[in-house]
């Protein structure tokens, strides 16, 4: 992780994050963006509920967790208060249906900053039955970021 003096550090702001499923959270959040890792692709896996069973190294370092304290832990730990809900139900609306996702995604990192992707999610299917998510997220163009903050907002 950078260190503080090349990355001051703003004011946060505390936020309850609601989930579809009826879980709330208490949220650190700063309007600090983490810049994309040159080069990498974050990728993680999860189960049909969006539990996580797999992370790369690129999904730490960027997300600010331990391997251990995402395994386990549903996916929505990244989401950003900025993203609209229904960002995420078109996402879950495709996957499920068994078709891949792509789109711009704004993630919350363990100590409140934020970072862009652009994600990629494709559905496992063993035996004809979805059995989880591969999610693979690359560094954004800053244009199509730009246009997605723009939509976002009229979604909210």
């Amino acid at each position: 992780m950078p260190d503080s003096a090349a990355h001051p550090v703003s004011e946060s702001r505390t936020v309850t994050l609601s989930y579809f499923d009826g879980t709330t959270r208490q949220a650190t959040v700063r309007d600090d963006e983490t810049p994309y890792p040159e080069g990498q692709l974050i990728v993680s896996r999860t189960d049909t509920r969006g539990v996580i069973t797999h992370v790369n190294r690129a999904f730490c370092e960027i997300s600010g967790y331990d391997r251990e304290e995402l395994i386990g832990t549903q996916h929505w730990i990244m989401r950003h208060p900025d993203m609209p809900e229904a960002a995420f139900r078109d996402l879950w609306s495709t996957v499920q249906r068994g078709e891949r996702w792509n789109g711009y995604v704004k993630n919350l990192c363990k100590d409140g900053r934020y970072y862009w992707v652009y994600a990629t999610v494709i559905p496992n299917i063993r035996g004809g039955q979805v059995v989880g998510y591969t999610s693979v997220r690359r560094k954004p163009s800053r244009s199509r970021v730009a246009e997605a903050v723009a939509l976002y907002a009229t979604l909210a």
